[in-house]
């Protein structure tokens, strides 16, 4: 369980099924479920939450980051990557890595 799972820019990710969430003062705050267990996004945190409310490549996040917010691309990517390994390993994200998209 703790190999890092592969995540690449055409990576397909949305959010798991067993978790609720609500947004708070632009932050947003999700429920697992099946542990009980409460997280916290920041603002772009919840920005990202919001936009993988349906499947979304890594690469359409990343361009919607960069959109909204003034952050270098590297940065970005970085940022993006680690979040998204994060919400994987608590199982609050599904991964679909689909070698035909």
């Amino acid at each position: 369980m703790s190999a890092q799972l592969i995540i690449s820019e055409h990576s397909r990710i949305v959010v798991s099924k067993e978790q609720v969430y609500s947004e708070l003062q632009g932050e947003a705050v999700i429920l697992d479920i099946k542990s009980g267990v409460y997280y916290g996004l920041n603002q772009v945190g919840a920005s990202i939450w919001n936009f993988i409310q349906v499947p979304k490549t890594v690469e359409e996040i990343q361009a919607a980051l960069l959109a909204e917010y003034d952050v270098e691309p590297e940065t970005c990517e970085h940022e993006v990557s680690v979040l998204l390994q994060d919400l994987a390993a608590k199982g609050l994200i599904d991964i679909t890595n689909d070698a035909s998209a």
